[in-house]
């Protein structure tokens, strides 16, 4: 069996801990780094550890045992459920100044046998560690990234051999490169110039038209689109988070979307008046709709594009990850259902409060979910003046 060698692997840990954290400027001497790894990618451990005390950091690391997650919702009753260790969770988001995510997965759908109300409730009662996360970082105090580790079930379920699965991981990431941190470095800046032209162009309504697709969205008074800052390895998107209000029409998705330890696929979301007001799928309809149920969940938190110009994935992952920033032969546009980015605020992130976002149409949620689709799609934006405008078609931005 294919396992990555540890000049790699130390590669991959090197870019995470030396770029992605602190939003592309690698961490500090003396911060604390908390490390996730599941126990199946327990080879990535040490090569993390190792690029974390290079860099005089404080590792906090943490291996997590797979395959109980199906035990614990079969067994747990509704109080064990909506069990929330509050001073626990507190103590450490007060510790940390940054988070390492590893997803690796042994089965990809282990909890297709769970009720999803079980699931939504588990997921709804941790909402408040999120949140608090998310404070913290937009207080400028902390930082995350996300990254992934293949393993057989990943690459079965995205019908890759597991040698191939970690090319794409390789070639995404740049790891094929001598100076992986330079590569990421020079993409952030194509990222940053395509965000300013899109942010100077005052738009005010964005249109999506192609197959399976007749969706307007508002983009609402102060917001912005942003990409790039580290915070998923690999990151080509360009994103913001709308005014959920203005949200009409219908949007079909071509990708499967792995979610809760289980697959959705064949979805199609019908919003009216900013909500969801019917959604079908042709597997997993039932979870669909019972996340849907969460607060908030029914509208929409983020609106994406990935040019294919930018992005090294070329295949199908099984994985949201790489599937939202896949390139192809039309790049790829998702939409989140849920809760909205505070980043996409046009001012301070921190002078965004509850009741402000509330009024502008930034979304409240415990859920974020992305939804992914490669089929072939237009982008027109109608302009504050009215002058319509194609930013992005067959693929590419066009600005």
């Amino acid at each position: 069996m294919y396992k990555p060698d540890r000049f790699i692997l130390q590669k991959y840990a090197d870019l995470l801990v030396n770029f992605a954290l602190n939003s592309g400027r690698g961490v500090k001497p003396g911060e604390v780094v908390q490390v996730l790894v599941p126990d199946v990618a327990k080879p990535f451990y040490g090569a993390l550890q190792r690029s974390i005390l290079q860099a005089k950091a404080m590792p906090l690391m943490r291996l997590l045992a797979t395959g109980f997650e199906r035990d614990y919702f079969n067994l747990a009753n509704q109080e064990q459920l909506k069990f929330f260790p509050k001073a626990y969770l507190k103590a450490r988001v007060k510790l940390l100044d940054h988070t390492i995510s590893i997803l690796a997965d042994k089965d990809l759908k282990a909890l297709r046998r769970v009720p999803p109300a079980k699931i939504m409730t588990h997921a709804e009662a941790q909402k408040p560690y999120r949140i608090w996360l998310f404070d913290k970082e937009y207080e400028g105090k902390f930082t995350w990234t996300v990254a992934l580790y293949g393993t057989p079930a990943m690459a079965k379920e995205a019908n890759l051999s597991l040698t191939d699965y970690w090319q794409e991981i390789i070639r995404a990431c740049y790891l094929d490169d001598e100076q992986p941190v330079k590569q990421w470095q020079r993409l952030e800046t194509e990222i940053k110039r395509l965000t300013r032209r899109l942010n100077q162009l005052e738009i005010e309504t964005i249109k999506i038209t192609g197959e399976g697709v007749n969706l307007t969205i508002s983009l609402g008074q102060q917001r912005r689109f942003i990409g790039g800052g580290g915070r998923n390895i690999p990151s080509y998107e360009i994103f913001t988070s709308p005014d959920w209000r203005g949200t009409e029409g219908e949007i079909s998705f071509n990708q499967p979307l792995y979610r809760y330890g289980n697959l959705i696929q064949g979805i199609t979301l019908y919003f009216h008046q900013g909500k969801v007001v019917k959604a079908t799928a042709k597997q997993g309809q039932n979870l669909l709709r019972e996340m849907l149920k969460r607060p908030n969940a029914n509208k929409i938190g983020e609106f994406s594009l990935t040019d294919k110009r930018f992005s090294r994935i070329r295949h199908f992952m099984a994985n949201t990850l790489f599937d939202e920033n896949i390139g192809g032969s039309q790049g790829n546009s998702h939409i989140a259902l849920g809760m909205s980015y505070k980043d996409a605020f046009a001012g301070n992130p921190k002078q965004l409060g509850t009741k402000l976002a509330k009024s502008l149409g930034f979304v409240d949620s415990g859920e974020h979910c992305d939804i992914v689709s490669t089929n072939k799609r237009q982008v027109d934006v109608r302009l504050v003046k009215g002058r319509w405008l194609t930013i992005y078609a067959d693929g590419s931005f066009l600005i």
